[in-house]
Order: C-alpha cells, then structure tokens, then sequence
C-alpha cells in the first residue's frame, strides 16, 4: 500500500494534498481527494496517488560552450500536478521526472554553445528563462505545472577555474601596478612643484634680506654723515664694512672652523665691493 493511502478492503484513506486513482475491473473510475472512502471492492480499488505538493527536480548537464569549454551545468525544475488535470498526469506520462530531464538536456545543450565561457555565466538568467518556457507548454498538455526553473550552478574544469584566476589575478596586479606608477608620478610632480615653490619664496627671502640690509647701510651713513660733519661717506661704508666683517669673523668661530685671517682682507673686500658698485652704475647707465 503507498504511504499516500491507507485501508482495508472497501474503506480507502487519501492523506492531504493528494489524489487518488480509482479504477474498476481495470478501467478508469474517478479521481478521489482527501478523506475517507468506501469502494466495492474487490471490483474497485486505487490503483495509485498523485501528489498535489511542489516537487523539486535537480538535474546535471555537461555541455560545451562557444569557445570549446566543457562545462557542467545544475538546473533545478520546480513543478506539481495540477489538480483538474489528474488524469493526464498518471495515465498519459510513464516517467515525468525523465521528460523533464530530457527537455532541459535539449534546452541547454542547444543554447550554452552559442554562448562563450564569460558570457554563459552573465546570462544564466536567460538560460533559466529558456528552459522555463519550454517545459512549461510540452508539460501542460500532460497535467504538470512548471512553476519555476533556476541554472544554479556553471562549472567548468578545475584546471579553467584555475587560469581564469590567474587570469583575473594578472589583469588586477596590473591594474594595481598603473596606480602606483601613476601615484609615484604625482607625488614625484608635487614633489617637484613643492621645491620649487621653496625656492622662490626663499629667494624672495634673500632678495627682503639684501634691500633690508642695503637700506640700513644707507641710513646709517646717511646718520653719521650729519652728526659727524668731516667724515666721508667713505670713511663710514668702511667703518661698516669692518663691523660686518668681524660680525662675520665672529659667527664662523662659533662652528670651530679654521680659516686664514688677515686684516689686509678688509680692504680687499672694500675694494670689490665698489668695484661691484661702479660696474652696477655703469650698466644702468648704459641702459638708460
């Protein structure tokens, strides 16, 4: 006795989400539902049930793909029998689970080979589609639902797994490799841009400190030359000179360097620099 059905005799149980299939002296009777039955037995008798229940069927398929891939392809086929069409359910299909099969089979083996490796996997979705469409009116005429098909899986050859993470892991060490090149490219430019910013804003530092300084020696000769009504101007520039020079003398000793030192140098400075002086006056004259 199926574990859908139970009884003994004339009085037949159906279980719930179930049908069950009458004959008598062989031919077709009637369909019974859920519940208990009585039947004249032995001309009567339920020959089988029919679940009512969604079944799952999960089906593997190796197939070759556009660009000579072997791949393993796992659809998984939702289904029932519709309730109305009972009869054509049990009577007219022998092995639905194997029509099923043989559909996605015809299915995927005539839509993946029209698709490279890549390209199959972006369009499960379509696959899926595919093989719902088609099962969906062959399975009707024979009283079965599809109510659903999915491609749950695409695996091709360990060894194509594996080159094609080789592959992924090249493109994106690449990828890594063009970054860094072009971060150490623009670290290098504002690097460049940054020093050369430093270099104009400190000669523009030297520049502030050469005009204080010449502004100072002006003024100062220009003091001492009114408070002191026989000095020269040149009498006081050498007085200045000397203090600079030994200011000079004074800021070298404190790095305990040795140099030659001779008080003649004094005056060998003095005389560059008017010499500096007079070319600068002739050139703007020249100039002007």
């Amino acid at each position: 006795m199926d574990d859908r059905g139970s009884g003994l005799c004339c009085f037949q149980c159906v279980r719930s989400q179930n049908i069950g299939v009458v004959e008598e002296l062989g031919n077709f009777k009637k369909l019974i539902g859920p519940g208990f039955h009585f039947l004249a037995w032995p001309i009567q008798g339920i020959t089988g049930f029919l679940s009512l229940r969604i079944q799952q069927i999960d089906i593997r398929c190796e197939t070759k793909t556009k660009d000579n891939v072997f791949v393993d392809v796992a659809v998984a086929v939702q289904y029932r029998v519709v309730a109305e069409s009972a009869y054509d359910a049990y009577y007219r299909l022998t092995d639905p689970r194997g029509q099923i099969q043989s559909y996605v089979y015809d299915v995927v083996r005539s839509t993946i080979p029209r698709m490279e490796l890549d390209e199959s996997f972006a369009n499960k979705k379509d696959i899926a589609s595919n093989i719902f469409s088609q099962l969906r009116e062959v399975m009707r005429e024979y009283g079965y639902e599809i109510l659903d098909s999915l491609v749950t899986d695409i695996a091709p050859d360990a060894k194509v797994k594996a080159s094609m993470n080789e592959i992924n892991a090249s493109r994106r060490l690449k990828e890594a490799m063009s970054h860094k090149a072009e971060a150490d490219k623009i670290k290098q430019v504002k690097g460049a841009e940054a020093e050369a910013e430093a270099r104009y804003l400190s000669g523009l530092g030297v520049a502030r400190q050469r005009k204080a300084i010449h502004q100072g020696l002006q003024a100062a000769v220009a003091e001492f030359s009114e408070e002191v009504t026989d000095a020269a101007p040149k009498d006081v520039m050498d007085i200045l000179l000397l203090t600079q020079y030994f200011d000079t003398l004074s800021a070298v000793g404190a790095n305990t360097l040795i140099l030659s030192h001779d008080p003649a140098n004094v005056s060998e400075i003095q005389a560059q620099i008017g010499k500096s002086f007079l070319g600068t006056a002739a050139e703007k004259t020249l100039l002007e």
